[in-house]
């Protein structure tokens, strides 16, 4: 028992190490593949689909290794076996079936599972494939090779496994499949089924690579009309001499760099996984341990012959699109400078504007104010007089009351204009100390 605290990934974590080994092969065997799109199809439906297989063969059901691993051995005459895998964007059958007296060269293992069983796969079909796993006592290699040569057909041969077995394919599709024959010389058990599963990875992730292609080839129309269009706005944008000219472009330009920001979108995921497919393919070629027959082309050869390009075009088309969604930020941050900048100007001559009317406004008022000092000094020298009118009638006949407003028209006139510009002289220091 260890001593401390078990981490609660770390069995899970080390057993993904050792997930998906290959299948033992302990002599010349059959073995058929499909692998499937999860088109249409879910995980619970793949599993309820190999639940149906047991119970058509008549064999228990076998659980399954951490929900996407799965191997049913149905045993009988011809040992028939099958391997399911689950991954990211495909599922993988591969079907076995030992070689037995009267088998002839079209015997394929997948014929001897349930036909309608077969149909019912969830799925679309990405790549599929017959392989032979034959002794070479039986089927001598050099016999072979010399018929090639003789009929002249292009085909891929090559030893692997550093000599321990031969394969031959021309990777063509025969009635919707490609067709290996692995001619063994001394493998092992386990070292069989670690070639037949590389071959099939090879097959498998190639096609997954490919997918990119298609979209690799449209998108790069869409970003030759997109180029255009941005060649049209920067000569567009050399002779705009009108704001509205150049708001008019930049809403151009925005939309344009929204149309290509979408499609880096779209395409990002298909890029980056054709490039992670491309690696295992390459990295599956060189787990075979390839040797080069004379007059043969070997596995890596066709595959940097025939998918290189392919993917050098996908990462091409990516770093274009790429370039392409950084040349237009950097147009449209110039032409949102110019459009700021002709803003900037306005506001600036809004503000002068404004200042001007304030200074004007200011005149007005002080205008106003010296006509408000006139004003209230008027009303203020008539209730003198008034006030002058009622005294002389109570109590002083003496007083005159003409006299008594002209005298206290400037006192009231000089009250009222210290007391406006003092009051201006509070407003204005509340409006420095605000500021």
């Amino acid at each position: 028992m260890l001593p401390l605290p078990e981490h609660s990934l770390r069995r899970r974590l080390n057993a993904e190490i050792h997930s998906r080994p290959p299948v033992a092969i302990p002599g010349p065997e059959w073995i058929s593949y499909l692998a499937v799109t999860h088109t249409g199809g879910s995980a619970a439906d793949e599993r309820t689909h190999l639940a149906q297989l047991c119970s058509t063969l008549g064999t228990e059901v076998c659980p399954l290794v951490d929900g996407d691993h799965w191997v049913l051995d149905a045993g009988g005459i011809c040992g028939l076996r099958l391997k399911w895998e689950r991954h990211t964007e495909f599922s993988g059958y591969t079907f076995f079936r030992r070689r037995v007296a009267g088998d002839g060269p079209d015997t394929t293992a997948l014929v001897a599972f349930p036909v309608d069983w077969v149909k019912g796969i969830p799925g679309e079909v990405i790549a599929a494939s017959h392989i032979e796993l034959c002794a070479a006592a039986q089927n001598p290699p050099e016999e072979v090779l010399d018929g090639i040569a003789r009929s002249g057909e292009a085909m891929v041969a090559t030893r692997v496994a550093e000599g321990a077995a031969w394969v031959v394919s021309d990777f063509e599709l025969h009635d919707g499949f490609s067709r290996f024959t692995v001619i063994d010389e001394h493998l092992r058990h386990r070292q069989a089924g670690r070639t037949v599963q590389r071959l099939l990875e090879i097959e498998t992730y190639c096609m997954m690579a490919l997918l990119a292609f298609p979209v690799a080839k449209e998108t790069s129309r869409f970003l030759g009309q997109c180029e255009k269009d941005l060649s049209g706005l920067m000569d567009a944008m050399s002779v705009a001499d009108t704001p509205e000219d150049e708001r008019t472009l930049l809403a151009r330009l925005t939309r344009l760099a929204a149309e290509v920001e979408q499609s880096v979108t779209r395409t990002a995921y298909r890029f980056g996984a054709a490039a992670a497919y491309y690696r295992l393919v390459r990295q599956r070629v060189e787990d075979l341990r390839e040797q080069r027959l004379a007059g043969f082309p070997p596995i890596r050869e066709f595959m940097e012959r025939r998918l290189a390009p392919a993917m050098s075009t996908c990462q091409s088309i990516a770093a274009r699109q790429a370039d392409l969604s950084t040349r237009i930020a950097r147009k449209s941050a110039l032409l949102r400078t110019r459009v700021d900048i002709e803003l900037e100007r306005q506001n600036q001559e809004l503000l002068a504007q404004m200042n001007r009317r304030a200074r004007l406004q200011l005149r007005l008022q002080e205008t106003v104010e010296g006509l408000s000092v006139v004003a209230i000094t008027y009303y203020g020298s008539q209730l003198v007089q008034y006030l002058a009118k009622g005294a002389q009638k109570a109590a002083l006949p003496a007083l005159s009351p003409e006299i008594a407003a002209a005298v206290s028209i400037p006192l009231i006139a000089a009250a009222v204009a210290l007391g406006i510009r003092r009051m201006r002289k509070v407003l204005a220091a509340e409006e420095n100390a605000a500021h």
